[in-house]
């Protein structure tokens, strides 16, 4: 079985309470931690990749991402899939080609652009070729960005992902949806649904939110964060 075949073997049929857990490793080192740590596969934050880069969130050349990805995916036997953010404007057949040649088996598309959403028809389409181009030999999990750039009503997000799963998504991600409006979107989306977890203590564990309609739980740049702040501890101790 293909690491891609795994990778999407791993989200059908979760149990209420064992949403798919999903670390995000910003390098080689911090991914080999987690693959032993037991992770079936991991997915990796632009965010946080882009701060081990010393970039902004969004700033990361195509090129620095890419080569980062393929770092990581080098470094662990576990499937690995790409947050590549908006694709860096490349087509899809380019997108495709430099993803494998990277050894990631899915990728997270943004369905925003500068911080304005892209019309949702147009995503479609282009999800719709990216799909075409891969042939099975990537997940593709649709990021709808609603409640972030947009009026934050779960009805819009549910529309959008409803496009995105005609065009052949197989997994959406409405990030920083409410917790409250999980259910919503649980019961308006078809397929796997991606919810992002935070790290502080103060939102739901990745259980609860499972009960909530998470089928896989990613917690974009927490780890890099905690990771960071762990190192400020220990530096200041030193000094």
């Amino acid at each position: 079985m293909s690491k891609v075949d795994v990778f999407r073997a791993l989200h059908p049929r979760r149990a209420p309470r064992d949403p798919l857990v999903l670390p995000g490793p910003w390098d080689a080192a911090s991914a080999r931690v987690l693959a032993e740590a037991g992770f079936p596969a991991l997915a990796t934050p632009s965010h946080g990749v882009a701060a081990s880069l010393g970039y902004a969130d969004g700033q990361t050349p195509a090129d620095e991402m890419f080569a980062a990805v393929a770092r990581i995916a080098r470094a662990v036997d576990v499937p690995v899939s790409a947050d590549i953010e908006d694709g860096y404007g490349l087509a899809p057949k380019e997108l495709v080609e430099r993803l494998l040649e990277a050894g990631a088996v899915g990728c997270n598309l943004e369905d925003s652009t500068g911080g304005v959403l892209k019309d949702p028809h147009r995503h479609a389409e282009y999800l719709a070729e990216v799909r075409s181009a891969a042939a099975g030999r990537l997940f593709l999990n649709a990021r709808v960005d609603t409640f972030v750039y947009g009026d934050k009503d779960p009805r819009r997000a549910v529309e959008r992902a409803a496009l995105y799963v005609a065009a052949g998504a197989d997994c959406v991600y409405p990030i920083l949806a409410p917790t409250d409006v999980l259910p919503v979107l649980r019961a308006g989306i078809r397929g796997p649904l991606n919810v992002l977890a935070r790290l502080d203590g103060v939102g739901p564990s990745p259980a609860a939110l499972g009960e909530l309609g998470a089928t896989r739980v990613t917690f974009g740049p927490g780890l890099q964060r905690r990771a960071a702040e762990a190192v400020r501890e220990i530096a200041a101790g030193l000094r």
